[in-house]
C-alpha cells in the first residue's frame, strides 16, 4: 500500500509506541492526524521527542477519547484509524479501576461508531498481550483463553470484545493487533526495561518487583512496522493477530543482560510496592506469531541484544527525562 498524501488518525499519538509509528508514517508520506488527550499545558507528551520535520508535518487534535464529539471530528475524513489511545499502567489500573474501564472501553466504542458512521477504510485496534493473563500454555496463540487478572487487562478485554462486536454486528473494517511488551526509546519508566536501565546507570541499586515472570519482548521499530503491515493487508477484517518474538526471558535474566551491556553490576532488591497482588501477577507470557508471520507478512527483525542495546544509548542520552528514584504507576 502506499501511504503517500493517505489521510490518518493515530489515537493516543503522544504515547510510546504511537509515537514511533506517527514518525513512521510520516516517513512514508501519510497525512498524520494525531489525536492527544488535553491538558493545560499543552504537553504532547512521546511527540515532543520526535524529529522537527516528522512533527511539522502532523496536525495535533486535543481531547478526550471519552468524549463522542471530539472523537467524531478526529476521525471524520480519514482513510485509516490507528487506535492506540488507552490508560495502560497495570499499578494505575488498581488505584482507579473505573476511570481505567472508562477511557479503555468506552473511549474504543467512540472510535468504532465513528468509524462505522464514517465508513473509514480501516480500523487498528490495539490489544495487549496481558489480556491472556498467565500462560496456560506456550507459545501463546491467538485461540488461547482470555483472563481479566487486572483491571487493566479486563478493560483491554472488553475493548477486543466490543471490536469483534462491531465487525460482526457491522461490518465496520476492524482488525485487532496484539503487541507483546514492546521497549526502546521514548519508554517511560511505567515499564520494566527502562526501570532497570535508568537505575542500573545512575544507581548501585536497583530496585525491582518480582523477578521470576517472563516476558516476550519486541522492539519498537518492529512493533510499528507491524502496525503498517496490519493496516496494509487484505483477508485480516475481523481478525486478532499477536505481534511478538516467539520467545520468553525471566526479569531476573533480563535485568542481568542490561547489567552486562552497560557494563555494570548493582544490587537488586525486592521493592514490595512494585510486586503485584498474588493472584493478579502475569508469570509467564510467550508469543506465538504464526499468524502475523503467514497473515500479514510480519515477523520481528531486532534481536533482544540489539534493542537492548539501542535502548540504554538512547536512554542514556536522555536520563533528564527519568526519575530513577521514584517508582512510577
Amino acid at each position: 500500500m502506499n501511504w503517500k498524501d493517505k489521510k490518518v488518525l493515530v489515537t493516543g499519538a503522544g504515547g510510546f509506541i504511537a509515537s514511533h509509528l506517527v514518525e513512521r508514517l510520516v516517513s512514508e508520506g501519510a497525512d498524520v492526524r494525531a489525536f492527544v488527550r488535553y491538558n493545560s499545558r499543552n504537553d504532547y507528551g512521546m511527540l515532543k521527542l520526535i524529529s522537527s520535520d516528522a512533527f511539522s508535518k502532523i496536525e495535533i487534535i486535543q481531547g478526550d477519547l471519552r468524549d463522542n464529539e471530539a472523537v467524531r471530528n478526529a476521525v471524520k475524513g480519514v482513510d485509516t484509524v490507528f487506535h492506540l489511545g488507552a490508560l495502560i499502567a497495570i499499578p494505575y489500573s488498581y488505584v482507579n479501576p473505573r476511570e481505567v474501564v472508562d477511557v479503555n472501553i468506552m473511549g474504543t466504542l467512540n472510535v468504532l461508531m465513528a468509524a462505522r458512521d464514517f465508513g473509514t477504510r480501516r480500523v487498528v485496534h490495539t490489544s495487549t498481550s496481558e489480556v491472556y493473563g498467565t500462560a496456560q500454555y506456550v507459545p501463546i496463540d491467538e485461540k488461547h483463553p482470555l483472563q481479566g487478572q487486572s483491571p487493566y487487562s479486563a478493560s483491554k478485554i472488553g475493548a477486543d470484545r466490543i471490536a469483534e462486536s462491531f465487525y460482526r454486528s457491522f461490518e465496520v473494517p476492524v482488525v485487532t493487533l496484539r503487541p507483546f511488551n514492546t521497549y526502546g526509546p521514548r519508554q517511560s519508566a511505567r515499564a520494566v526495561i527502562p526501570t532497570i536501565i535508568t537505575q542500573a546507570l545512575t544507581r548501585d541499586e536497583v530496585k525491582l518487583g518480582s523477578l521470576d515472570p517472563s516476558r516476550d519482548f519486541t522492539f519498537v521499530h518492529d512493533t510499528a512496522n507491524g502496525f503498517l503491515k496490519v493496516a496494509e493487508a487484505e483477508n485480516v477484517l475481523g481478525e486478532e493477530v499477536n505481534l511478538g518474538n516467539d520467545n520468553t526471558i525471566r526479569i531476573g535474566d533480563l535485568a542481568n543482560k542490561i547489567f552486562e551491556i552497560i557494563g555494570k553490576t548493582p544490587n537488586v532488591s525486592l521493592d514490595p510496592q512494585r510486586i503485584r497482588p498474588n493472584k493478579s501477577e502475569v508469570m509467564k507470557l510467550w508469543a506465538s506469531n504464526q499468524k502475523a508471520k503467514s497473515l500479514i507478512g510480519w515477523e520481528p527483525r531486532i534481536s533482544l541484544d540489539e534493542g537492548l542495546a539501542l535502548t540504554i544509548e538512547w536512554i542514556s542520552k536522555h536520563l533528564d527525562l527519568y526519575r530513577p528514584d521514584e517508582y512510577t504507576v
